[in-house]
């Protein structure tokens, strides 16, 4: 099987350098432009589409992000698959910065968003099953390659998606702790939901970068510590894509 690799970039995550014989293309959808043009070109031979969720100059807020758009930007393009990066902050003690979190459930918690393709049922009524929102082939590849790599990553983990762009209150931090999250974001669950209703295997890999603010011994989160961080490991992370994506060709994954 031929494989496509669609790659969803986080915050500084989208870095078209990672390609070779690139071209950009600009796109329309009917959900309206995606977030940036997007960057076509090959990875050790295979087909790959980058497009930046926040925008090149990261300028789109994650309730701006037209997460219907790129997915369906994606879709356009016959991508077969779709690997997404974000950084996150961690709910768990034993979850540290740097680490990589391969996500296997997510907890909507978005508030203002279109996460369906599906609004209307005049034609036909659609309920997506989402028991399983990421594809368990990818997340065995990017698991594996990680270790390879030798990654300190956690090979499951449970991702609340807020709507942000405030952090969590302790109060709130603390309650998504009980609901069983192990990280928490704001952009994953609806790109998660839409690649499913677009019948795209998806998975996202997702780098801690502090302890958001349930942790009483720590400052709470701040911008500046998540580029801190961020910048000391976001090399880890294109290694991780310029590994994995050979790994899902050869397996037909």
């Amino acid at each position: 099987m031929m494989v496509k690799i669609g790659i969803i970039g986080g915050s500084g995550l989208d870095d078209p350098g990672i390609l070779t014989d690139t071209e950009e293309l600009t796109v329309k959808t009917a959900y309206g432009d995606p977030s940036s043009p997007l960057t076509i070109g090959k990875l050790d031979g295979v087909e790959t589409v980058i497009l930046a969720r926040h925008g090149r100059q990261h300028q789109y807020s994650p309730t701006e992000v037209n997460s219907r758009a790129n997915i369906q930007a994606l879709k356009d393009q016959n991508v077969t698959h779709i690997i997404a990066t974000t950084a996150c902050g961690s709910l768990r003690e034993e979850i540290g910065r740097g680490h990589f979190v391969i996500l296997d459930q997510f907890i909507d918690f978005t508030r203002h968003r279109p996460t369906t393709f599906h609004f209307s049922f005049a034609k036909e009524a659609v309920h997506t099953p989402m028991a399983e929102p990421f594809d368990a082939d990818l997340r065995k590849a990017l698991s594996l390659t990680a270790e390879e790599l030798k990654l300190p990553v956690h090979n499951k983990g449970t991702v609340i998606t807020i709507e942000g762009p405030r952090f969590s209150t302790k109060a709130e931090s603390k309650m998504f702790r009980i609901w069983g999250a192990d990280v928490i974001n704001m952009s994953i669950a609806p790109e998660a939901a839409l690649a499913n209703e677009a019948g795209i295997p998806y998975a996202a890999v997702a780098m801690s970068t502090d302890y958001d603010c349930w942790k009483e011994d720590e400052e709470p989160v701040s911008w500046d510590e998540i580029l801190k961080v961020f910048n000391q490991n976001a090399d880890k992370v294109k290694n991780l894509l310029i590994n994995v994506i050979p790994r899902i060709q050869g397996e037909g994954t």
